[in-house]
Formats: C-alpha cells, structure tokens, sequence
C-alpha cells in the first residue's frame, strides 16, 4: 500500500482520496480536456477546488445528505466534478446516457428520484424539460454549457459557472466547511449508482458504497501495472461502471491523468495526440480497430500490402510457437523485424504506440481478434465481472497464452461455479444492492453470493471461461445445448459483420440475423460500382449478401455441425438504441430483436 493510503487525516472515501491528491500530488496534472482545439490542463489542487466549488453549490441548491443527484451528458471535468461533489455532500451520483431518449431519461431520473440534474447542454436539457412532469422531486436543472440557453425563462434552469461562483463564495466566507462535510462522508454511504444495461427488462439502479470502491482500488494496486506517470483516454460513457472505474475511481487511486476528447466523434484523432499508456476498449472497439486496419490495407500499394501479409503471417507462426510451447530461437529477431517494418507503424497509426496496458472488458471479445494485435506487439488483457462487483472480479494478463480465458479473481475475489455452471461471487466488492428493488437483490445475492447469470467453467489451474449468458443459452428442438456468443463474437471478427445474432431456441438447426458493417462494405460496394442509396438498399444486394455467405461459411468450417449457421438474413436497417433493440452500452436487446423481426426469422425456418 502505497503512503497515501496510511494517512488517516481523511476517510477513505473518493473526496477522501481527491483531498489526500491535492495535498501530494499539488501542481501535477490531474485532468486534461480538449476545448476549441486546445488542450486544458488541471491540476490536482484545482481538481479539489473545483469539486468543493460545486459541492458548496449544490448544498446551496438544497441538495441533501442522502439526495440524488442525475448527471447526463458527454464526458467531460464537470461531469467528474459533479459526481465527486454529490460524494463529498453524502449524496450520490447517478449517471444517465446522453444517448438516451427523452423516455428513458425521464424512467432513470424519476426511479432514482434524483432532485437535481447536471446536464451538458441545450440538447439534454431540452429532453429533461420533455419529461418534466413526471418528475415531481426535480428542483433544478444546472446546465453546463449554456450556448442556446440565454432565452429560456425556466427557473428551474440555473448556470453551472452560477453555481461554482456561489460555492466559491461560500468557500471564502467558511474555509473549513468543505472539509468538515468531507470528513462526514463514511465508507459504508452509498456513493454512486450505476443502472444496468437492462437487456431482460427495464434498468435496475446497483448501489455502489464507498467501501465497494476503496476496494477494487486495493485489489488494483495488487495486480494492474498502473503509475502516477500514466495517460488514459476518457471516452467511454462514464455512466458505464467501466468508464467510472477507469476516469475517476482508479484516476484517484492511482493519481494518473485522464484526457477527455472533445467529442466522441474525435477519438481517433485524440489517441493519436495523446499517445496514452493505458487503453480500455469494449469489444466493439478492438472490433471496429481489426475491421479499420484489413480494409485500409487493401487500399495500400501493391509493395505495403505484400509487407503486411508477409509480417503478419511470421508474425502468427511466432506466435503459435508461443501458444504451443515450442518458440523459435530466431522468433525474438523476427519480432523485432517485424516491429521496425510493420507492427509499430501500424499502432502508431492508432495511436496506440504508447501502451503498455491494454484492456478488454464487458463483454466477450473473439480470441481471433486478441490474436491479431498480440501479433502487432499490444497484448490485450481481459477483465470479467458486473455492475454488482463494482465492475471487475477476473483479470487475465496479456501475455497469459490461455486466450479466451478471463483469468484469476482479483484477490480477495472467491468465484464458484453452481450445479448449473452459474458463476457464483462474493467479496468487499459485492454492492449494497439494487434501488428500491428488494426482491431483485434477494434474487441476485443468495446468502451472500452473487449469482452473475453467466454460465463458466474452469480449467485445471483456476482460470475461468465464461460460456455465455445463463438466459441466453440455446437448446435446439434435437436437445443440443449451445452457447451463442461464441459464434457470434467470431462471426463479428469479420470487417464486413457488424452485427450477428444467433437463432436456434426450441428450433431444429440455427439461423442469424446479420447487420453488415455500414463502413466497410460501402467501401467494398463502392470499389466495385455495386450502386446503392442507403443502408437498406446496401444490404438488398445480392453481391453483399454472398461476400456475408462466404464469411458465413468460413466461421461454419469453425464449429460442429450442430453449431454451424444453416440459413442467415441480412437486416434491412441499422439495429438501434431508440428503438430499444440496443442497450445504451450497445449491447442486443435479444427479446426485442427477437419479436421486432419474428416474420423474418419464421421465414428461415419455413423455406
């Protein structure tokens, strides 16, 4: 445990640590954030200032001990500000989407019976002020970024800059006030609550306290290589407990920089600026990165197309030798080779030079996808767990061999597996359970183990393979138990798939419902005057529907002939999150799926 953690002045709590930063870490750089093209830097003492600003601010405002607090929008400083300034008051922050529609606002806001909403902009605003009615305990809106917002005459609309600038005056007129209220804050409050993704019905709001959070720091510093010295992006929607953990609760912990990109849609372009050292990315992601590198290289020279297959395929026989147990006397010089002609241009193309910490985490990720950039020289290390554990209980490092595994609990973890091959936790880590909502914690956390909904098994050293979601098991009308992740996530190694979902419950064999990839095969369509308008017109081709067949049958050569795809269809339209078809973390709503295109599935099992 590092000297911060053994003074006792503060309790450890997220301000506690905030407090304890600001006293050590002083003029270091805690934030960065990309405004109008330019970088601005935050200190770690102006981090704690600006926290305290706005927590006196909002105790102004009548937030309360015990009070809830919504915070919708892109990330950014103030989300982060506002979230640790909730903690610091006792209250607890609350996340919500920026992707979500005016509905699931007003369902999140009005369940967690928030009474003040942080909001971005003009456009979150806009959906609050939608739902209004149904939200009786809302007092106030405080509005970041006040661009659109002058002629509104609402009261209920109130500047942030108005309430940091009231909090600094409070600040001046009481300097101990801030600490005081800090110094109340315990361990076992609840700080923060994360809702679920709700893929079996509506969100359930998890209850993550203090403890929960001082924990998973703890487990952290025990198996993660992270330093002060460390650069991370901030991306990922901080309501997201990945995102929560990596920006705020371990950025805390661990005292490293977290750079906000100015936009989702410039991410790209912000990893190549900052080159950080540690990158976390969903599947998807890592996805959509493989995808991005084998279609541009096709548009390379004649010569870097040949480099590329050339280094690649050493690069994978190196590799297997590796996994086998048998490497090569010259494999190290021809990974540096590679690295010099190849491998290090490409991540640097990324911006991903730099990493050193590379991690994949909620939800499976194919292990020809981790092959591939394990073969670039980024060796991506996978982390397992939910909401309810305060985000992870696995981790697999990069260079473990066993890929496809999520590894060892974190220590102070214990993991067991039921008569069923549900996987089982327990922990410091475990939340103090789900808001207003009783029954579902008793049906989630049976004599004081979490009962995940994830089916796993364990190979002969302890490292646990997670083999699907429990509900979405697939037994075909023959009594073949097959798990479809597995096929899916290999089917989505494909840069032409972007989406796949597997039938085959009480069927005879299994069919998938596909979405191409919108990016890539416009590219691939285009490049061979195959004419289209739109996404739907796209998909109808015939010449996409067999450059998808050929994919199809190259992932069928893959599995047993029970687990092959015997029949697919090509969705006629992007699978959305307003249309309740995706959770906002991108995840398929199978049921919804499921019924939204029932005629379309019939139609693979009738013909």
């Amino acid at each position: 445990m590092n000297n911060k953690k053994t003074i006792t002045k503060y309790p450890e709590t997220l301000p506690g640590l905030l407090a304890l930063n600001a006293q050590d870490l002083g003029e270091c750089i805690g934030l960065r954030e990309k405004d109008l093209g330019i970088w601005q830097e935050v200190s770690w003492r102006e981090y704690q200032e600006r926290v305290m600003y706005f927590c006196l601010g909002l105790e102004d405002l009548r937030l309360n001990r015990g009070d809830h607090l919504a915070i919708i929008g892109d990330n950014c400083r103030e989300w982060i500000y506002a979230d640790l300034a909730a903690q610091a008051l006792g209250a607890v922050g609350v996340g919500v989407y920026a992707t979500n529609p005016a509905r699931q606002v007003a369902y999140v806001m009005g369940h967690s019976d928030a009474v003040i909403a942080v909001a971005k902009d003009q456009e979150q605003t806009d959906k609050i002020l939608e739902v209004r009615e149904s939200l009786p305990r809302l007092k106030k809106i405080v509005v970041i970024d006040m661009k659109g917002l002058r002629n509104y005459r609402d009261p209920i609309i109130v500047s942030y800059r108005e309430v940091e600038q009231r909090g600094a005056q409070l600040s001046r007129e009481n300097p101990v006030h801030y600490q005081e209220l800090v110094m109340a804050t315990r361990p076992r409050d609840v700080a923060l609550m994360v809702y679920t993704s709700g893929t079996t019905g509506p969100p359930k709001g998890a209850m993550l306290t203090h403890k929960n959070l001082i924990s998973i720091c703890h487990q952290f510093e025990q198996i993660l290589p992270m330093a002060r010295n460390d650069q991370i992006v901030s991306y990922l929607p901080l309501c997201h407990v990945a995102e929560r953990l990596m920006t705020l609760v371990q950025g805390l912990n661990f005292g490293y920089t977290a750079n906000f990109t100015e936009s989702v849609a410039t991410v790209n372009e912000s990893l190549y600026e900052i080159s950080p050292t540690v990158f976390v990315g969903v599947p998807r992601i890592w996805e959509k990165m493989h995808a991005g590198i084998l279609i541009n290289i096709q548009d390379a020279s004649r010569l870097k197309r040949h480099m590329f297959g050339l280094w690649m395929s050493v690069g994978k026989k190196v590799l297997e030798r590796e996994v086998n147990g048998r490497p090569g006397p010259l494999d190290p010089l021809f990974r540096a080779l590679g690295r010099w002609l190849l491998y290090g241009k490409v991540l640097d193309k990324l911006g991903l030079r730099r990493v050193r910490l590379a991690l994949s985490g909620a939800a499976p990720i194919s292990p020809e996808v981790l092959k591939f950039f394990r073969v670039l020289g980024l060796e991506i290390a996978q982390v397992y767990g939910q909401t309810e554990v305060t985000g992870v209980s696995h981790y697999q490092p990069g260079d473990d061999i066993h890929m496809g595994s999520v590894g060892m609990p974190l220590p102070g973890v214990d993991c067991r597996l039921a008569d069923d091959g549900e996987i089982l936790l327990k922990g410091e880590t475990l939340f103090a359970g789900y808001y207003k909502d009783e029954a579902a914690t008793r049906a989630a956390v049976v004599d004081g183990w979490l009962h995940t909904g994830d089916v796993g098994e364990f190979d002969e050293d302890g490292r646990l393979y997670i083999t699907d979601r429990k509900k979405d098991i697939l037994i075909t009308s023959g009594g073949k138990n097959i798990a479809p992740s597995e096929i899916e996530n290999r089917l989505k190694v494909s840069p032409y798939v972007n989406e796949a979902i597997v039938i085959g419950d009480a069927r005879p064999y299994l069919t998938a419902l596909i979405q191409v990839e919108m990016d890539t095969v416009s590219k691939w369509a285009t490049d061979r005057g195959i004419p289209f308008t739109t996404f739907k017109s796209l998909s109808q081709q015939k010449e996409v529907r067999e450059l998808v067949k050929k994919e199809v049958d190259q992932c069928n050569r893959e599995f047993s002939q029970v687990e092959t795809i015997k029949k697919f269809t090509l969705l006629d339209k992007e699978l959305d999150h307003d249309d309740d078809e995706l959770t906002a973390t991108m995840k398929v709503r199978r049921t919804e799926v499921a019924e939204r295109f029932k005629d379309l599935i019939n139609k693979m099992y009738s013909r």
